[in-house]
């Protein structure tokens, strides 16, 4: 983990001192130049003062020599890199640009003719404090990533036969037990052996609440120990933990080049060649059509430090660097960027219904009594069922314990197996099971509470009835429970305008309720795991764009053949090779964030491509001198003021990205 952590900080630490030596060299070179606009004839003439002293002239030749060669060499390296890539860009046009004004600016001070030494100064200094604002932005971009590295401890508390023993974290393997104390972060992914506490994941999966954790609970390498000591097995290192692969992944995502990528990648090139050619076309036009070679040189120079390739190559990769980011540490992980941009164009969002929409285990859905409370008669059912180990008694054990109420001693616990149990609670006989079983103990019964239960299992709820006295007390309905978070999550999708349909291997019953309560019109069920793939292919035969939210297991399939395959509730365990987008957390209301990503993501590369393309259509007309009829006329110095405000703002909407998406 250390190795990672150190390459990611070295490489941090690289761009860092770029922008620093960056800034060194605009400040110097703007010192330099004060004197070159005092002492330019160019620039006294405009301001109507003369102030000359002997060989006045060559300290203006002599400063701007040095700031071309200090200032402007990192523009001509970068020319020289990108000549050598065969990938001419800014750099190529701003190196081109300089060199030519510095060597005619040169040749007239020998030789005769206007110089303009100060608009060739001006122009490096610009271009560095220009190109020192991006790597600012940048950088700043950047710091997520960054910050998901400094999650991990550098240290851990090993636990040997000797007492504790401080470790660096690189030094634990599997199976070592390490002591947590309260405001410490766990060291790598493991399960608590002794202890509970809450912990902060926040960083992790975008979960704002702490998490209760107890004994034989997983735990998150580098998620925040709030309160009390936990012992902490070690389960994961290295490349295995999963901010590991977090790290890994948002890497991975940040580097690949998606379609758009691509389209501005050539749309940079065409312009470096396009602004050359006009630069050229109007260095010859302008010489032979007013004869003035100083004003040809000046259009040339002026169309090169204008065009702005490199707000066309800073649009897409800005945007993706900071949606990664945002996306990781919200519990959202993009294993392929072209499924998040082609997300927001999904017409149907396809939800595989158990552990997804469901909580995939059993769980209380209805409770009906007769002539009792409810909390009472909760308490009754629950301290009975608390004897028996089903997988029914459990869950309505589970669902009165969340709720607080107080389990009693039993008296005289019998199972009949397959049918229920009997036993006295606080004085009263009490017995849950069948109906059949029910009638069989000649319990009075009760038609409405029958016709009840009858409306429920129609729904596919299983229903155990109570008695209590000798007499039937109430109902208890039992299914896989509903997510809370379900409702919400349809409802946005809705809105958003997406058709929503959910896919089962549940009964026809079960799967229409569900559809039912949480307004879904369309349904499949008993539909087998190999099948779910077919009806996605189907949707898609329809003219669908689909994305498909499942396990990522037993639907795997089915992602793959999906648009967008989203793999839900995977936990810490993020290896899905099938799917696109993998949640971190069982909340499908992470689905609609996943859209929402996908549309403020492609909007601000459309926005930022949309900037840079259409600065490039107004000023190189101008730069080449088009308003000169008029009297308008665009200096170099104005030129790569453009030049840089266009990259700057290109980053900054990138960065404005954060707000939309809070």
């Amino acid at each position: 983990m250390r190795e990672h952590g150190l390459k990611i900080k070295s490489v941090k630490h690289k761009h860092s001192h770029h922008a620093e030596v960056i800034k060194r060299k605009a400040i110097i070179t703007t010192i330099l130049t004060f004197p070159v606009l005092i002492f330019s004839p160019s620039v006294q003439e405009l301001i109507g003062i003369r102030v000359t002293f002997p060989y006045s002239d060559w300290i203006v030749l002599l400063l701007s020599t040095t700031v071309f060669i200090y200032g402007g060499t990192f523009f001509l390296k970068g020319m020289l890199e990108e000549i050598k890539r065969k990938n001419p860009g800014m750099m190529t046009l701003v190196g081109l640009a300089i060199s030519v004004a510095y060597v005619y600016s040169t040749y007239t001070f020998f030789f005769g003719g206007k110089e303009f030494f100060w608009e060739l100064t001006t122009l490096i200094v610009v271009m560095l404090w220009g190109h020192y604002i991006e790597m600012k932005s940048l950088l700043g971009a950047g710091k997520a990533l960054e910050e998901l590295v400094k999650l991990i401890p550098s240290k851990a508390h090993l636990v040997t036969e000797k007492g504790l023993m401080d470790v660096p974290v690189e030094k634990l393997k599997k199976g070592d037990v390490v002591l947590v104390k309260p405001g410490e972060k766990i060291p790598l992914d493991g399960i608590v052996i002794e202890g509970t506490t809450h912990v902060d994941e926040s960083m992790l999966t975008g979960e704002s609440k702490p998490v209760l954790k107890k004994s034989g609970d997983k735990v998150i390498g580098g998620s925040v120990n709030l309160e009390g000591s936990v012992k902490v097995r070690v389960e994961k290192t290295g490349e295995e933990t999963y901010l590991k692969q977090v790290i890994k992944l948002v890497k991975e995502a940040q580097e690949s080049k998606t379609k758009l990528q691509s389209l501005a990648d050539r749309a940079a090139f065409y312009l470096t060649v396009v602004a050359i050619s006009i630069g050229s076309v109007s260095l010859l036009f302008w010489w032979y059509y007013l004869g003035d070679l100083n004003f040809a040189v000046e259009r040339a120079v002026t169309v090169m430090v204008t065009a702005c390739p490199h707000a066309l190559g800073l649009a897409i990769p800005l945007v993706v660097s900071i949606s990664t980011a945002y996306s990781a540490k919200n519990g959202i992980l993009v294993r392929k960027r072209l499924a998040l941009e082609k997300a927001k164009g999904v017409d149907v969002v396809v939800f595989d219904k158990t552990g997804t929409l469901t909580e995939g285990k059993f769980g209380v859905t209805e409770v009906i009594t007769k002539d009792i409370g409810e909390e009472e008669f909760l308490k009754l059912v629950a301290s009975l069922e608390n004897r028996s180990e089903h997988v029914i008694a459990k869950a309505i054990v589970a669902c009165v314990k969340e709720e607080g109420v107080k389990i009693e001693e039993v008296e005289g616990f019998v199972a009949f197996p397959g049918k229920g149990v009997c036993g006295k609670v606080s004085g009263k006989k009490v017995c849950v099971g069948t109906i059949e079983f029910l009638k069989e103990i000649k319990v009075e019964l009760n038609e409405e509470l029958i016709k009840k239960a009858k409306e429920l299992q129609s729904e596919g709820k299983t229903v155990v009835f109570v008695s209590i006295s000798g007499k039937l007390a109430g109902i208890v309905a039992l299914a896989d429970r509903i997510k809370k978070e379900s409702y919400e999550a349809v409802k946005g999708l809705k809105e958003l305008g997406k058709k929503v349909v959910m896919i089962t291997g549940d009964s026809e019953e079960v799967a229409r309720y569900v559809a039912k309560e949480l307004g879904i019109e369309e349904f499949f069920a008993e539909i087998l795991p190999h099948q779910k793939a077919q009806k996605i292919k189907e949707l898609q035969e329809k003219g669908y764009k689909v994305a498909m939210v499942g396990d990522g297991v037993n639907d795997a399939p089915a992602l793959i053949q999906a648009d967008v395959g989203i793999a839900i509730g995977s936990g810490t365990d993020i290896a899905i090779e099938s799917a696109d987008v993998i949640l971190v957390r069982s909340d499908p209301r992470d689905v609609v964030k996943v859209i929402k990503l996908s549309q403020i993501t492609v909007g601000k590369m459309f926005q930022n491509l949309f900037w840079a393309l259409g600065y490039n259509v107004i000023t190189l007309p101008l730069a080449a001198g088009i308003g000169y009829p008029w009297g308008f006329v665009l200096k170099p110095a104005i030129g790569a003021v453009f030049m840089s405000a266009s990259t700057v703002i290109v980053a900054f909407n990138s960065i404005l990205m954060k707000k939309e998406l809070r």
